[in-house]
């Protein structure tokens, strides 16, 4: 991590965890919002108006907070607006880096080795973890956010003044029920399998591990229509569709979230599968990013091989593992 605008140590997958083992997240820290006309959205300053080619998102194919920007970006219409670079899927001592890997960018912007010196850029003094995804102004060379769920919301509304678009992935109608299911997901599923994974005792697994199969089995219920608020699409859904993308592929060996797969649900495997047919959703989902990625991770796998399997999440994704 960095220590005043210094690399200070090896990479390590756990942040932080409390005195009973449980992993604590990273609180992100740069809150700025694009809007329309460059006012100040919920958080941070102004000065960030909605531009075609001012602004770069920095993501990690591996990363699930990542890769629902980039879904945002992609469902509405955003591709010739906002430049994408894509960082190699596996860590580093020094975290996330550039180039060396197919499908990973060098850093066009400022030739940087790692997503660390990008925070250096923005902040010489920053302290904490170089994470993903960055939202970067090059115009006025700063870091507008490196919050997803800021992300996500900015890129439903922010340009709609030069992209137009009729999905709307936060509707006003539906914003409390969203905000209340978001919550719930975020710490029993998003967040609930790296409690899982990363838990330090086994009192803290086992609750991860249970939030995790109670969350996924009331989805299943919840499931009645397309989405899970009925026929119309939100950002809920994509927060949902990432964790589920990478579970079975993942998590759950990985992880240790090993009661049942994705699989053994089919409302939420179709479900699953009716997003990631979605225009553009498939271009980000990478396997071979999210299996180097995760596997990758030594505390977790030390021997680094990576599982071929499973055989349907080959199947939906068109065996992208055996052309890779």
């Amino acid at each position: 991590m960095l220590v005043d605008g210094k690399w200070s140590e090896n990479w390590q997958p756990v942040q932080k965890a409390d005195e009973d083992g449980n992993f604590i997240r990273q609180i992100s820290s740069f809150r700025n919002w694009i809007t329309s006309d460059g006012r100040p959205g919920p958080t941070g300053e102004g000065g960030f108006m909605a531009e075609a080619g001012r602004y770069r998102l920095y993501v990690a194919l591996i990363c699930p907070w990542a890769s629902r920007t980039l879904i945002a970006c992609k469902l509405k219409g955003l591709d010739d607006l906002i430049e994408v670079v894509v960082v190699n899927p596996v860590l580093t001592d020094e975290g996330w880096r550039f180039g060396g890997h197919p499908g990973a960018d060098e850093d066009p912007l400022m030739g940087a080795r790692h997503i660390h010196q990008i925070y250096t850029r923005a902040d010489p003094h920053f302290t904490g973890r170089a994470t993903v995804p960055v939202l970067w102004d090059m115009a006025r060379d700063v870091m507008v956010n490196n919050e997803s769920a800021d992300i996500l919301r900015m890129f439903d509304t922010a340009f709609e003044g030069i992209v137009s678009s009729d999905l709307r992935l936060y509707p006003e109608a539906l914003a409390g029920e969203i905000d209340a299911l978001n919550a719930r997901i975020y710490t029993m599923l998003n967040n609930g399998v790296y409690r899982a994974g990363f838990a330090s005792s086994q009192g803290a697994y086992e609750s991860a591990v249970s939030d995790v199969f109670t969350m996924l089995d009331e989805l299943e219920a919840k499931l009645t229509g397309d989405y899970l608020f009925g026929g119309e699409l939100t950002e809920t859904d994509i927060r949902t569709f990432v964790t589920l993308i990478r579970f079975d592929a993942a998590y759950h060996g990985l992880f240790k979230t090993n009661r049942r797969q994705i699989a053994d649900y089919p409302r939420l495997s179709a479900y699953m599968q009716r997003i990631y047919h979605l225009p553009g959703v498939a271009e980000t989902v990478d396997m071979d990013h999210i299996t180097q990625g995760y596997y990758s991770v030594k505390a977790l796998n030390p021997t680094g091989i990576v599982p071929t399997g499973p055989d349907h999440i080959n199947a939906l994704v068109g065996g992208q593992r055996e052309a890779a």
